[in-house]
């Protein structure tokens, strides 16, 4: 078990968090915040992304996000508390960045690393240094894993650097070894790596779909899970879960309702064809298990409640999925209204209890420095 992985001390269910949200996404106000941090031959550069093909024709974010004076949706520290964190009584806000920070969709990987760095920096001294409810993630270029490592081990020992987050969609699949040097220091730091969607067919990178490039976001939407059944395969046959056993990869914002049968087929095809994975020493349902995670949003919903339920009995949710709100995007999910009916033990693990294993969380987020 990683530093981070460590059991969080005995404590009266009174005193134990009871909603950790695992997908917050902060945003600058203005994007020079970031800029100054970028080394001297990119500050003329600036902060810029591939532009998104596939984007909500109906607004990315909720316009009830937006604070009194104009700016973003998830740039005001108050605003975020006032309209969600205080509302829901969240103990834990996991900040997983800006989603049109699109760096695996950019060519220039030089460039996309120190941008990586330059933000990484200013969450830290502006998210973090607020204490609270707030922990964050290290936002990674992995087309650059070499620099990104040296990131990781800089920046990772932070107190509230709780995990490394991925664009979901690159150049390769996440399983190759090119990217190992970056899995070898987040495993050494006890970081946990999340692959996040947005970059799926912008830029540099892969169509978003097996059948090549819709045409509406709403078919980029629907088919987010399938990149994330892509990449997944790929970090288990590849030996990724073997070859570090102590690193966790968390799935954000892919929905979890394909997992059951994404699991029943790796391990039929692994039953028939082992001799060409033998570094996989058990079923690769068993590596999901063992170090793996899934946060909920976008949840599906389907017309019977209980037929959602038995999805998470099947995917063992109480141990392997853990509650995101996506907050504060056009799909927030509420935490009162987002899933159905669960056993108490499981609805513990969800809501609270799994988070705070994985991230290594105390009860009181005020025993976290800032710096």
């Amino acid at each position: 078990m990683s530093r981070r992985q460590a059991q969080p001390p005995p404590a009266s269910d009174e005193t134990k968090p009871t909603l950790i949200d695992c997908d917050i996404h902060q945003k600058w106000k203005d994007p020079e915040e970031v800029a100054q941090y970028l080394p001297e031959r990119y500050k003329d550069r600036g902060v810029q992304a591939p532009e998104i093909l596939y984007d909500n024709v109906a607004e990315f974010s909720r316009r009830d996000a937006i604070p009194d004076d104009g700016s973003p949706a998830g740039s005001d520290v108050e605003k975020m508390r006032d309209h969600h964190l205080d509302e829901f009584g969240v103990d834990y806000a996991i900040l997983t960045g800006n989603s049109y920070l699109n760096l695996t969709a950019l060519p220039n990987r030089d460039y996309a690393a120190e941008l990586a760095v330059a933000n990484n920096k200013w969450v830290i001294d502006t998210w973090l240094s607020e204490g609270g409810p707030f922990v964050g993630s290290l936002l990674a270029a992995p087309q650059k894993p070499d620099r990104m490592a040296e990131m990781i081990r800089e920046l990772g020992a932070h107190p509230r650097v709780v995990q490394v987050v991925m664009p979901m969609a690159a150049q390769l699949p996440y399983g190759h070894e090119y990217y190992w040097p970056m899995y070898e220091a987040a495993e050494e730091m006890g970081l946990p790596i999340a692959m996040h969607p947005y970059t799926e067919g912008h830029g540099v990178t892969r169509p978003p779909t097996g059948a090549g490039h819709p045409s509406t976001y709403f078919e980029w939407h629907t088919l987010l899970g399938t990149y994330a059944m892509g990449q997944l395969v790929s970090l288990i046959a590849e030996g990724v879960v073997a070859k570090f056993p102590d690193l966790t990869f968390v799935v954000i914002e892919g929905g979890l309702s394909w997992v059951p049968h994404f699991l029943w087929r790796m391990d039929k095809d692994w039953k028939a064809l082992r001799a060409q994975v033998p570094y996989l020493q058990k079923l690769p349902s068993e590596y999901v298990k063992d170090q793996v995670r899934f946060t909920t949003q976008p949840i599906e919903e389907p017309d019977d409640p209980n037929q959602l339920l038995q999805i998470l009995e099947m995917m063992d949710a109480a141990e392997t999925v853990m509650f995101a709100s996506d907050y504060p995007h056009w799909d927030t999910d509420s935490p009162l209204y987002a899933l159905p009916p669960m056993p108490e033990e499981m609805e513990q693990g969800v809501m609270a209890r799994n988070a705070q294993e994985l991230y290594g969380l105390p009860n009181d987020p005020s025993q976290l420095p800032t710096t």
